[in-house]
C-alpha cells in the first residue's frame, strides 16, 4: 500500500470498502491484499485491537468517546499517526504516514520570512489550517531550523509524537500525551518548570491550555502551536471563543501583546501533479495589534493590514494564489476554489491575465468575425423623373451595414 505512489499520505481501513490510500489528495483503492475485495467487521476489529493493544487510556477513550489517537510503527519501514473510531457499529481506522526524514525549510520551499519567524525570542506562533494541510510538517521544518543553529532546550507536547528530532545544536525533549503526560494543559504547566526556551504544543483545544500558553508567552518563552482555522482573522476569533464575553477585552489585550505570527496554509493541486503549499502569513505590527485589541470593523481589517504589508514578508491567500497562478503552478479554477475573498481573487486574476496576455480559461469571451456578403447585382444609380442620373446620390442598398456574426 505504501508503494502505490510517492504521494501516499493516509491509509483507510473501513468496513465494506477495500483498503484505500490517499495519493496526492486522491483516494485510491488497493487491490490484491489479504483484505480484498472489502474489509469485514471482524478484520477491522482485529486490526484495531492490534494497534490499540492494552493501553488503558486508549481503551477508555475508545469506550467513552468513540475514538482514540495513537502512534504505530512498522519497524524501520514506516511510522503512523492513527485514529481508531467507531462508525455504524464497527471499527474503522485512518493511518497518517509520518515521514522518518525531518524536512528542512528549503525542502518545503518555505518563504524567506520563515527564517525571521524562528528567530523570535518570546510570544505565540500559530500554524493553522484544516486537517491534512501540512501543519505538522511545517512546524517540524521550523523546529529543525532551530535545532541546526541554536543551542537551547526545546520541549514538545504531542499527540502522538510524529517527527523524531535528534539532538543537534539544541536539546530536544519530546513528550507524548497518554505516555508522558495526561492532558496538554498539565503538560504545558509542567513544561514551564523544565527551563525550555521553546515549547511546542501539538494543538490548543481548550481554555485552560490557551491560558497557560498566553502565560508562557508573557514570561519569556516562545510557544508554537496549531489551530484548526483557515485564516488569521478566524484564528483570533477561535482564541477569543475559548473565553467568556466578560474576559474578551483582557484576552484581546494579552493576545495583541504576545501574538507574533500566524501562518495559515492550504494544499493546492499543482499543474502536472503533486501539491503546493499556499500560505497566508501575518506578523505583528502597530496596525495588526490595533485590529486585534480593538476588533475588526469596516475601516480596520486584518485582511487589509496583511495585504498592505507585503514588503514585510506578509501575504494573503489571494496574493499567494495569484503568485502561484502567475508562475503557472496552479489553474485559475484552483485559485478561485481556495480563495478566502472570492471577489478580490477574481479581480487579481483578471489583472494578471491582462498583464500576461493569457486567454480566459473559462472561454467566456465572444469574437466578431466578418461575414462575407452574398454576391448581388450592381445597384443602379438613382434617377430623376426625366430619367437622368442624380449626381452624388447613393444607389439603393449601397452603404448597408456589414453583416456580422458571433462565434
Amino acid at each position: 500500500m505504501l508503494t502505490i505512489g510517492e504521494g501516499v499520505s493516509d491509509l483507510f481501513f473501513i468496513v465494506g470498502r477495500p483498503p484505500q490510500v490517499e495519493n496526492h489528495g486522491k483516494l485510491t483503492p488497493v487491490e490484491g491484499t489479504q483484505f480484498s475485495p472489502v474489509f469485514t467487521t471482524q478484520q477491522t476489529e482485529g486490526l484495531a485491537h492490534t494497534i490499540v493493544g492494552s493501553q488503558a487510556r486508549l481503551l477508555d477513550d475508545l469506550r467513552n468517546t468513540g475514538s482514540c489517537d495513537c502512534s504505530y510503527s512498522l519497524g524501520d519501514i514506516a511510522r503512523f499517526r492513527v485514529n481508531v473510531f467507531k462508525q455504524k457499529g464497527s471499527f474503522a481506522m485512518v493511518l497518517r504516514k509520518l515521514n522518518t526524514r525531518i524536512p528542512t525549510m528549503e525542502d518545503l520551499n518555505l518563504p524567506p520570512v520563515f527564517k525571521r519567524i524562528i528567530c523570535e525570542k518570546t510570544g505565540l506562533i500559530f500554524v493553522t489550517g484544516a486537517t491534512g494541510s501540512g501543519k505538522t510538517t511545517t512546524l517540524a521544518a521550523m523546529l529543525n531550523g532551530l535545532n541546526e543553529e541554536h543551542a537551547m532546550h526545546i520541549v514538545t507536547l504531542e499527540d502522538p509524537v510524529e517527527f523524531m528530532h535528534p539532538h543537534k545544536a539544541a536539546t530536544f525533549c519530546q513528550r507524548e500525551m497518554g505516555k508522558d503526560f495526561s492532558t496538554f494543559a498539565m503538560g504545558l504547566r509542567a513544561a514551564l518548570r523544565q527551563a525550555p526556551k521553546v515549547i511546542l504544543v501539538g494543538e490548543i483545544r481548550d481554555r485552560e491550555t490557551m491560558e497557560i500558553a498566553l502565560t508562557a508567552a508573557e514570561t519569556g518563552h516562545v510557544v508554537f502551536s496549531t489551530l484548526h482555522t483557515i485564516s488569521a482573522g478566524q484564528s483570533i476569533n477561535r482564541v477569543l471563543g475559548m473565553f467568556s464575553k466578560e474576559e474578551e477585552s483582557q484576552v484581546r489585550e494579552r493576545l495583541a501583546e504576545t501574538l507574533r505570527w500566524v501562518v495559515s496554509q492550504r494544499l493546492a493541486p499543482k499543474i502536472g501533479g503533486g501539491r503546493l503549499m499556499i500560505p497566508e502569513i501575518m506578523g505583528s505590527n502597530m496596525r495588526s495589534r490595533e485590529a486585534i485589541q480593538l476588533g475588526e470593523n469596516d475601516v480596520r481589517s486584518l485582511h487589509d493590514v496583511i495585504s498592505q504589508s507585503r514588503p514585510e514578508g506578509w501575504c494573503t491567500f489571494e496574493q499567494s494564489l495569484c503568485e502561484a497562478y502567475e508562475e503557472q503552478k496552479i489553474t485559475e479554477e484552483t485559485a478561485m476554489l481556495l480563495a478566502v475573498n472570492k471577489t478580490r481573487m477574481r479581480q487579481g486574476l483578471d489583472r494578471l491575465k491582462k498583464t500576461l496576455g493569457r486567454q480566459d480559461e473559462a472561454n467566456h469571451s465572444f469574437k466578431l468575425q466578418d461575414f462575407e456578403e452574398p454576391p448581388h447585382k450592381a445597384a443602379s444609380p438613382a434617377k430623376n423623373a426625366g430619367g437622368a442620373a442624380i449626381p452624388g446620390a447613393v444607389p439603393p442598398g449601397a452603404g448597408a451595414p456589414m453583416n456580422l456574426k458571433l462565434r
